[in-house]
């Protein structure tokens, strides 16, 4: 029987996402700055919002409360990311 890839649990791709995000931005702020260098805090709540939902998904954690499921799944970490490059494009 061969070992799984993924220990149980674990979502790989919502985890890729918040390691990205989170060295991308902490290598290349400028990244959530707007065309004047100002801070694009909508932009930012995206990617800050799809990173945690990435990072809580990816480690296997799952909220007991609805809303708190609804917030950190991986669909959500998706649809933040979607949004973060409708902000940015």
């Amino acid at each position: 029987m061969t070992p799984p890839l993924q220990p149980p649990g674990t979502h790989l791709p919502s985890l890729a996402v918040a390691l990205l995000i989170m060295v991308v931005g902490t290598l290349y702020p400028p990244l959530m700055a707007d065309a004047t260098g100002r801070a694009d805090h909508p932009l930012a709540m995206a990617l800050f919002w799809a990173m945690s939902a990435g990072f809580v998904r990816g480690v296997g954690f799952v909220p007991q409360r609805w809303i708190w499921r609804v917030f950190f799944s991986g669909w959500s970490c998706a649809a933040a990311l979607l949004l973060a490059a409708m902000l940015k494009g």
